[in-house]
């Protein structure tokens, strides 16, 4: 089934984020969908988290992928079930709740240990997420060679400049 539908994608992606807490799988919320939760005008089509390594919260995650018919995403038709030993790298997969990339790193190979001290930390249905903050993304594209990230790299600077000018309002 193919949707044209906006919502639809928000809802799927909402879905994955809310299964996600569901399992108790620990995780910073990055990319397209963490640029957005903090205001950026952006459009993304998938969740990208950094989870915790540890063998308790992989089994976890595992679990998780499995109640949602998780596979990897390849180029060619393969079908191919994740194994809970994967999860030392980048694993991309479609669900069928919408696409999750599961990160082991970022750049600059910075893991969920690495990443903790710059995430903030949003409610999500009276659940709290950790989310890899704005201004970390911006220093993390500005050193990426991905073209992609370079061009939202503006779209990203001016979203905090426009967060500042808003709070620099009601300190008057």
């Amino acid at each position: 089934m193919h949707t044209n539908s906006k919502n639809q994608n928000i809802t799927d992606l909402s879905a994955i984020l809310e299964g996600l807490v569901k399992a108790g799988v620990e995780f910073i919320l990055v990319g397209g969908l963490a640029a957005v939760v903090q205001g950026a005008p952006v459009t993304t089509m998938d969740v990208d988290i950094v989870h915790n390594r540890s063998s308790e919260n992989i089994s976890r995650l595992f679990q998780f992928l499995k109640s949602i018919n998780a596979i990897y995403r390849r180029p060619d038709d393969k079908i191919i079930v994740p194994k809970e030993e994967d999860f030392s790298g980048h694993a991309l997969f479609s669900t069928r709740l919408g696409p999750l990339d599961v990160l082991a790193f970022i750049e600059e190979g910075k893991n969920y240990e690495d990443l903790l001290q710059n995430t903030v930390e949003i409610d999500f249905k009276g659940h709290p997420i950790l989310v890899l903050d704005i201004r970390t993304m911006i220093a993390l594209k500005r050193i990426s060679k991905d073209p992609k990230d370079r061009q939202k790299l503006p779209v990203l600077e001016e979203t905090v400049r426009q967060l500042e000018e808003n709070s620099d309002i009601g300190k008057e």
